[in-house]
């Protein structure tokens, strides 16, 4: 089983879009598959920064993202289409789980499994852009780490609100409702993310 991201991947007329849903909404495999490969980008952006610097040095986001899909695509007896933002939802609900189950992993065993997380720089940078957006002059492995180390210094619930709004694009309600926040308290913590990590990085300016 293997997905390949397909960057600016489209998803056709709004006629073949709906058919494709309906398909989805009935438990095609294939047309989830298909849902998912737009979600992608999107999806790796979400398990990178959920990882933290910490986790991403152990595993990497592409194994991660496609286990994540194989799981969801093994297991669609219960799969309901409830909308662009419930998929989005159930998606984030299935990469947290993946990622806190690797976490508790890595805490339990201490091993040390530094290798190279094989990602598509510029696929990412695309959704990280919707948060922050770094100096042109850098590349782009460099752009991702400034990004990745701001948003890691970032305090949990900023990083929270940054993740579930900018990254995943979940409505304000349902962030709240995720958060156990109220929907103005996610929007001043949205604020005050996106402007520290804006700041972080015209702090730190473009490294050469």
């Amino acid at each position: 089983f293997t997905l390949t991201p397909m960057d600016d991947l489209g998803l056709g007329s709004q006629s073949q879009t709906q058919s494709l849903v309906e398909r989805a909404g009935r438990g095609d495999p294939g047309a989830v598959q298909e849902l998912l490969l737009a979600h992608l980008p999107r999806l790796r952006a979400f398990v990178r920064l959920r990882c933290g610097a910490a986790l991403r040095a152990k595993e990497s986001a592409s194994d991660l993202v496609q286990s994540v899909c194989r799981d969801l695509l093994l297991h669609l007896d219960g799969f309901r289409w409830e909308g662009e933002a419930g998929f989005r939802a159930w998606l984030y609900t299935a990469a947290a789980r993946k990622v806190a189950d690797r976490a508790e992993y890595w805490g339990a065993q201490r091993r040390d499994a530094g290798r190279e997380v094989g990602v598509s720089d510029e696929a990412l940078l695309e959704v990280y852009r919707t948060s922050a957006t770094p100096s042109q002059a850098a590349s782009s492995k460099e752009a991702l780490a400034r990004i990745e180390a701001a948003f890691d210094a970032l305090p949990a619930d900023y990083r929270e609100a940054v993740l579930l709004s900018r990254i995943l694009d979940l409505p304000r309600a349902e962030v709240a409702r995720r958060m156990g926040r109220s929907e103005d308290s996610v929007r001043h913590l949205l604020f005050r993310g996106l402007a520290q990590l804006s700041k972080r990085l015209d702090e730190e300016g473009p490294r050469g």
